[in-house]
């Protein structure tokens, strides 16, 4: 009960389609590869050989997850010949992605 009421209080999430939103977006970033893929992004724009690199698994299995991102609308892309450039689509998937890195990372 008293949870209920300091959430009152604090008014985290007021609105229903906002709760949609920020659980839609997580759940998109739920999977330790997509995650990984997001970090690797950050502000940058990567071609798909580039996420490769970084994150260490093959090109087939980054293909599906960047499709499952794009699908939901946290990655966007473009195509330069024969190459796809990724990018993170929304500045507040940013913030939260280094909230997160400041809650969950170590310092080393």
């Amino acid at each position: 009960m008293k949870l209920v009421a300091k959430a009152e209080t604090l008014d985290l999430i007021a609105h229903d389609g906002d709760i949609e939103r920020a659980a839609f977006a997580l759940k998109a970033m739920s999977h330790p590869l997509r995650l990984k893929i997001l970090c690797a992004v950050g502000e940058q724009e990567l071609a798909v050989q580039e996420i490769v690199e970084c994150v260490g698994t093959t090109q087939s299995n980054v293909s599906q997850h960047l499709a499952k991102l794009k699908d939901k609308d946290i990655l966007t892309s473009r195509r330069d010949t024969n190459k796809i450039y990724y990018r993170v689509n929304d500045e507040r998937t940013l913030r939260l992605i280094e909230m997160m890195r400041d809650v969950f990372c170590s310092d080393q």
